[in-house]
């Protein structure tokens, strides 16, 4: 599948969702994009929609109307199997809490995302080899030589952060979703996690779209958007509030 690359990473335009359940969330959002290569912050609280927003572009959720568009592709043109497949190729995504396989190895779970991936995989070979590209994204984020053949049950939440940012970037995906990352850090950690990170996201020109509640982050990146000028909620007929 091939993608079109133009001066947009994502774009939304004209875009409704809201969950099936009853009185469920929803929300709309009348046109947001983001640039090649940027570092977009998105601030908001709880329940402002950043989760599903994060949904909606990585497609996992699909909207009821509007265009999701994603590196050129539009996301409603492709099925399930399709939108998994383009998720994994293109997007390399670091979860609030983690999400690592606790009984695996730490090289285990950065090289998972490459079993789905084989352009991700591809890169990795030609970079030198899966476990070769692993072990120097770890050690790029601060982790020690010999952390490989470790249990990723038994990490610190710092050491957890840094294993599930390399599985991320392995592969070099277009862009990179971090879903409040640094919420378990104090303010120094938080700076030594972002600087490493960047460091590597920088070297491939990937995108990184940051979701968090803490405005202090904002010195980090090139644009600070909050989510209610983005975000327009529906009322129970659907219909933009």
């Amino acid at each position: 599948m091939g993608v079109i690359m133009n001066a947009d990473a994502a774009l939304l335009s004209g875009v409704e969702f809201k969950w099936k359940a009853r009185d469920a969330f929803a929300l709309a959002v009348a046109e947001f994009r983001v640039l090649h290569g940027e570092r977009l912050l998105l601030l908001g609280p709880s329940g402002s929609g950043k989760s599903t927003l994060l949904s909606l572009l990585t497609g996992i959720a699909t909207s009821q109307a509007g265009i999701v568009e994603i590196l050129g592709t539009a996301l409603g043109g492709l099925g399930n199997s399709g939108r998994d497949r383009f998720r994994a190729e293109h997007f390399g995504i670091i979860f609030q809490m983690f999400n690592l396989l606790p009984y695996g190895t730490v090289l285990d779970n950065v090289l998972l995302p490459l079993s789905f991936a084989p352009s991700r995989r591809a890169r990795a070979i030609a970079a030198g080899g899966p476990e070769v590209e692993a072990k120097r994204l770890l050690s790029a984020l601060g982790l020690p030589t010999d952390i490989g053949r470790r249990s990723a049950a038994n990490l610190s939440v710092g050491q957890q952060q840094r294993v599930a940012a390399a599985r991320a970037l392995i592969g070099s995906p277009e862009i990179v979703v971090a879903d409040e990352p640094t919420s378990a850090l104090d303010e120094d950690r938080q700076q030594d996690f972002l600087d490493l990170l960047f460091d590597q996201i920088d070297a491939t020109n990937a995108t990184l779209i940051m979701v968090s509640h803490d405005r202090r982050l904002s010195r980090y990146f090139n644009r600070t958007l909050q989510l209610k000028d983005i975000v327009g909620g529906l009322n129970q007929r659907g219909v933009t509030a």
